[in-house]
């Protein structure tokens, strides 16, 4: 009964005491956001002041955790007592709170020191960047320049393997070239290999020079400052937006290279189409002049003839002009000679076809007469007759 009237008490006394109850609304939300606010700060601090601690002095950090965990521990031990025990663990965590609070020059000089932390971390981060982006742009550069050898490469093979290299008998592919196409592909990589070769030891020799001038001048005092390794840092990215340069002029005329080669192939294979043209019209041409020499010829030959008919036509006419028309009964007479004619033709055709006969009979009767008696004939030209 006595402790419960003593709890009575004392909760009477905790909320006459309490300063919050007797502020409105609108005043716990201004009080609650300005609270909420600095504990935001308040955690960023013990974050940055914990990252500082981790870093610097880990051994006093514990030390400064295991004191923090001692006094909350405490508070909460003398929670379950009376008022005035409340009063004095609250006294006891002031007190302890005040021992462990921070100056306001030792939370700048946290602050600084931070600050220049965080500066080195995003240096650093930014050369690993840069270093990996240098990294990639090679090997995109690398990649780039992978396709456009594979492009030329395919390029290549298809215009003198499947398409140059192609019999035209049998249309099969003819493997001498094949071969041959080979040994000078690994001819021309042997000689590439070679020259990178050549180029990597010449970049070695380069980078041991450098590296006993660098250890030169650090045995000699001569310290590069940080003014000297942005001049180089902006000399190095002007040697590489230049290479760039360059690299895209290669680029760009390794494309014209193929475009011009392309358009050589074209051109080649026009004159080729050409030439066969121009042989098949000399051939042409060839026969057109000697149809035209023949032509000639004819035409001579033709006017030679038509120079002795216009001859023969001239005397005909002039024979024509001097013709005289006979007269009716010289006509009548010329005729009945002709008819005289005609009959004494076809007389003497007769008596020569009636002398054929008896000449055949003869001749007839004669061999018989000189198989009969085998005696040579010396009568030899008669029978040639």
């Amino acid at each position: 009964m006595a402790e419960s009237e003593t709890m009575s008490v004392d909760t009477s006394n905790e909320a006459n005491d309490d300063p919050l109850q007797e502020l409105t609304d609108d005043e716990l939300d201004r009080l609650l956001d300005e609270t909420l606010r600095a504990n935001e700060v308040l955690a960023a601090e013990t974050q940055m002041f914990e990252k500082f601690f981790k870093r610097v002095e880990p051994k006093e950090l514990q030390g400064i955790q295991l004191s923090v965990n001692a006094a909350p521990s405490q508070s909460q031990h003398d929670v379950g007592g009376r008022g005035i025990g409340r009063k004095r663990s609250k006294s006891r965590s002031s007190h302890v709170d005040k021992s462990l609070r921070l100056t306001a020059e030792q939370k700048c000089d946290i602050a600084q020191r931070e600050i220049e932390e965080l500066r080195e971390d995003i240096d650093r981060l930014k050369d690993e960047s840069e270093r990996v982006l240098d990294t990639y742009r090679a090997i995109m550069e690398e990649a780039d320049i992978r396709i456009n050898e594979i492009k030329k490469a395919s390029y290549e093979f298809e215009r003198d393997i499947v398409k140059g290299a192609v019999n035209t008998r049998t249309g099969k592919v003819i493997s001498e070239r094949v071969l041959k196409y080979l040994e000078d592909k690994i001819r021309a990589r042997d000689t590439l290999i070679e020259k990178l070769r050549l180029k990597n030891s010449t970049l070695k020799v380069q980078k041991k020079k450098l590296a006993m001038q660098l250890k030169q001048k650090e045995e000699m005092g001569e310290v590069l400052h940080e003014v000297d390794f942005n001049q180089l840092k902006i000399e190095n990215a002007q040697y590489l937006e230049k290479i760039d340069e360059r690299n895209q002029d290669l680029l760009r005329l390794k494309l014209m290279a193929g475009n011009t080669l392309q358009v050589l192939n074209t051109y080649k294979k026009k004159l080729s189409t050409l030439t066969l043209e121009s042989t098949r019209l000399k051939a042409e041409i060839a026969s057109r002049n000697d149809l035209l020499a023949r032509i000639d010829s004819e035409t001579v030959t033709v006017e030679t003839d038509r120079a002795g008919a216009e001859k023969i036509n001239r005397k005909l006419r002039t024979q024509l002009g001097d013709y005289r028309v006979p007269e009716v009964m010289e006509y009548v007479r010329e005729r009945a000679d002709l008819y005289e004619m005609h009959k004494k033709v076809k007389s003497w055709e007769r008596k020569v076809e009636i002398a054929e006969m008896g000449l055949k009979t003869h001749r007839k009767a004669w061999n018989q007469m000189r198989m009969a008696s085998h005696q040579p004939n010396p009568w030899g030209v008669m029978e040639t007759v």
